[in-house]
């Protein structure tokens, strides 16, 4: 079993062309032996987004707090604390914070994505 502070882990600026105001902790990863799964826990500053991108992989998200929306078949949906989301292999997505303060989400990808 890996049990590991969150704030010990290394905050990390997106670097993907389109990103604004977005950086991320990889929570946990292959590094840790996880063989199936990445965890991944996002940051978007007020007024920040990801950019808008697709992949080759499904992933999940679970909104743990702030407002925003993510795009979607070209339009934005509202996305609140709690709300969860399957996003499809190669479907194109935007997470966008919309409120007053950081919008903080939980994203879970194949580990073989994920570079650590």
């Amino acid at each position: 079993m890996t049990i590991i502070p969150i704030n010990q882990v290394p905050l990390e600026k997106v670097e993907m062309p389109g990103a604004e105001g977005c950086a991320y902790r990889v929570a946990i990863s292959r590094r840790d032996g996880a063989p199936t799964f990445a965890m991944r826990v996002f940051d978007v500053a007020v007024g920040g987004h990801t950019p808008l991108h697709q992949h080759p992989y499904e992933h999940e998200v679970f909104i743990l707090e702030g407002v925003g929306t993510v795009w979607r078949e070209g339009n934005d949906v509202a996305l609140q604390p709690g709300d969860v989301l399957l996003i499809p292999a190669d479907e194109k997505h935007q997470f966008k914070n919309t409120g007053s303060g950081t919008l903080k989400f939980i994203c879970l990808i194949p580990a073989q994505f994920q570079k650590c």
